[in-house]
């Protein structure tokens, strides 16, 4: 997993409560447990005019010119800003997968669905729960700046707008430090690795039928 510290990029506007994972990744894309691959098909059924199917060359499908993944002025953002309780629905690890392989490295809105939070934070994903009259600022000054950027600073916890205006936000102490290390559920288990193989040892010397 990538380290997370600093992040300056376009921000792109979903201005819609309650998305949820099946409008992030639909169900007929979840045939892969590669991590890769799924950013063409981040929000299917909005972004593009037909109904998608695995294998599809999307570059030859008809695109939604209402959709903000598909305006010239979003093109490379690496920021979505969302409304509240983003990430809802079923528990698909796929969503996340799908926001950071198309380029989305951090999340803002006011809430986000707890599960969908935690395996964001576990892909290299940020997901920055702020106020929501904050949310309505940033959804009013994107709409009206083209170009619009945000600098996010995960080592102190800001969010620094275009105008000089400095946003701090909360985070769990435990999921930056991962966050800032780039460490996965893996990684982390391995810094336990001493003690891991002193207990297969240990096992192997009570049971030893178990390791034939």
């Amino acid at each position: 997993m990538k380290k997370f510290t600093k992040l300056k990029s376009i921000v792109v506007p979903i201005d819609r409560p309650n998305v949820d994972t099946d409008a992030l990744i639909p169900k007929q894309f979840l045939k892969s447990i590669k991590r890769t691959g799924f950013g063409p098909n981040l929000f299917d059924e909005w972004r593009y005019l037909d109904h998608g199917s695995p294998d599809q060359d999307n570059t030859l499908r008809p695109l939604n010119p209402d959709f903000a993944l598909n305006q010239e002025r979003y093109q490379n953002a690496g920021i979505l800003l969302a409304r509240e309780n983003f990430g809802c629905g079923s528990s698909r690890e796929h969503a996340p997968w799908a926001l950071f392989d198309y380029g989305i490295k951090a999340l803002l809105a006011p809430s986000f669905a707890d599960i969908f939070f935690s395996n964001s934070c576990k892909n290299g994903l940020l997901p920055i729960a702020l106020p929501a009259d904050i949310i309505d600022q940033l959804f009013t000054e994107v709409t009206e700046c083209p170009g619009y950027e945000l600098n996010i600073d995960l080592e102190q916890l800001t969010v620094g707008t275009p105008s000089g205006q400095v946003i701090s936000f909360d985070f769990d102490a435990g999921l930056r430090d991962r966050l800032l290390k780039g460490m996965d559920d893996i990684s982390v288990s391995l810094e336990h690795a001493d003690l891991i193989k002193n207990h297969e040892e240990e096992k192997r010397k009570i049971a030893p039928w178990l390791f034939n």
